[in-house]
């Protein structure tokens, strides 16, 4: 009884280690929640000082992404070659860097290169994160851990817009003047902060046993697996990995090339899947919500009230997906997520349609806008707890080990660049018809539910070496 109670107190141990390294990585995620969203109050500042267009504010806001896809693409190659950890710690640089440079912009232009030199950070950060999680994580356990990324994610977005909402009241404006700065130039400077934490937290965390072995340090493979796994497991986990490792080298190593259209199968499954989390338009409610609240009549105050309220909800479903998704299975709740955003996507579509026209602007008669504003939250609440996590956990366990990091990569980039379509495509598309645009994003999300169905792996329970996916195959079977 003794001994039993001595071992499942050392797995608790270990297990928590496990988990301070997984929440240490997905900062990472922080810093990819918090630059995407800081934009959102000071979209309109920027419009007015620079004189900006729908069509220029909306590449300005989505400059970042163009960055964060080149860093999301190569991000698997330079994690190969370098190391997870020392790839984390540039990518802080970099956002470092973008914080200052955006915050003392002179220029459109200006202010362009510094959200691509911080969308390269954020963009590695992004690959980078469920990888080290996926690859440090017992496979009890790796759905929960890797959904951190998502809670991060959602936790930056909320500090992003919490920290707008605090220096715009401050200063009575975005545009208006908090200790000799605009407060919009305040919001992007408050980003240092995460940067340095990030960057601290890259310099103290072990790097992944499976790097470690790929690049034959196995003396340093075995001293961080004994952080991570029971003294008397720690053989086989190497060994397991080894093999691994071993196999990769007899085939076609980290080729994600095949006669799907030029890619492998699998591949195509996580591009796909990346689209469409963010053809759901989900980022239009973090980038826009403050300026589409104003739009349709609330004041300034109430919809950076409003943004801060939907960033809490976010975060708070996030934990349905951490608490669930090892045990419910990752299928399950991408099925019920989708069919929850295409029900409320389509009623927000429907409040839209019932805008009235006042002073030029569009306006919501009687109770639309509680309407438009309840089904919103609605949808966040469905994608927060099951696409926005699920989707980091899938591109991080469904490849084949040998080619991963690479399609991790890809999978990553697609998804950057899918945000940065919905971003910049927003501003013009609202502008005709909100209607129409939000149901664009009602059929993207039936779109998602069939694509789930047929097509989505099962992953749950599965460890990263025994997953089961072939080169030619498109789809892992599941495992109950």
């Amino acid at each position: 009884m003794s001994n039993t109670s001595t071992q499942h107190g050392e797995d608790r141990a270990f297990k928590g280690k496990v988990t301070l390294f997984a929440v240490a990585a997905a900062v990472g995620g922080f810093l990819f929640g918090f630059d995407s969203s800081v934009i959102n109050g000071a979209v309109d500042a920027i419009k007015g000082e620079f004189g900006l267009s729908e069509a220029a504010s909306g590449f300005a806001v989505a400059s970042a992404l163009i960055g964060c896809a080149f860093g999301a693409y190569f991000a698997g190659r330079l994690a190969d070659r370098w190391g997870r950890t020392r790839v984390m710690f540039w990518a802080a640089v970099l956002f470092f860097v973008s914080s200052i440079g955006s915050a003392f912009a002179f220029a459109t232009w200006d202010l362009v290169i510094w959200r691509l030199v911080g969308g390269l950070g954020i963009g590695t950060a992004s690959v980078i994160a469920p990888a080290y999680i996926s690859e440090v994580s017992p496979k009890a356990i790796r759905g929960r851990l890797a959904s951190f990324q998502q809670l991060a994610i959602t936790l930056g977005i909320f500090a992003a817009l919490l920290s707008d909402q605090i220096f715009a009241v401050t200063a009575g404006g975005a545009s208006e003047q908090v200790l000799g700065l605009a407060a919009w130039r305040w919001m992007f400077l408050v980003g240092v902060i995460p940067s340095v934490v990030y960057g601290v937290l890259a310099i103290t965390l072990p790097e992944s046993p499976r790097f470690l072995l790929s690049k034959g340090r196995a003396d340093d493979a075995r001293e961080v697996m004994g952080k991570i796994v029971p003294r008397d497991t720690v053989n086989t986990s190497l060994e397991e990995i080894q093999d691994g490792i071993k196999k990769e080298a007899n085939e076609k190593k980290g080729s994600i090339r095949g006669n799907r259209f030029g890619l492998q199968p699998i591949v195509w499954v996580g591009i796909i899947l990346a689209v469409l989390q963010q053809f759901v338009g989900i980022n239009v409610i973090f980038y826009y919500s403050t300026t589409l609240w104003q739009a349709v009549g609330f004041k300034e105050e109430q919809s950076f009230l409003i943004s801060t309220i939907t960033s809490v909800v976010n975060v708070a479903v996030t934990f349905i997906a951490i608490f669930t998704v090892d045990k419910l299975g990752r299928k399950p709740l991408l099925i019920a997520g989708s069919s929850g955003m295409f029900v409320s996507l389509t009623m927000v579509a429907i409040a839209f349609s019932q805008a009235t026209i006042v002073d030029g602007e569009p306006n919501l008669p009687g109770a639309w806008g509680l309407i438009a504003l309840v089904f919103a939250n609605l949808f966040v609440v469905s994608f927060g707890a099951t696409w926005g996590p699920l989707m980091w956990v899938l591109l991080g366990e469904m490849f084949p080990n040998r080619i991963r990091a690479t399609a991790l990569g890809v999978g990553s980039a697609a998804n950057w660049i899918a945000n940065f379509l919905v971003t910049i495509t927003f501003p013009v598309l609202s502008g005709f018809n909100l209607t129409v645009t939000y149901g664009i994003y009602a059929l993207f999300a039936l779109l998602s539910l069939f694509f789930v169905i047929g097509k989505i792996p099962e992953t749950k329970g599965r460890s990263l070496e025994e997953m089961g996916i072939s080169a030619e195959g498109d789809t892992v079977s599941a495992k109950s």
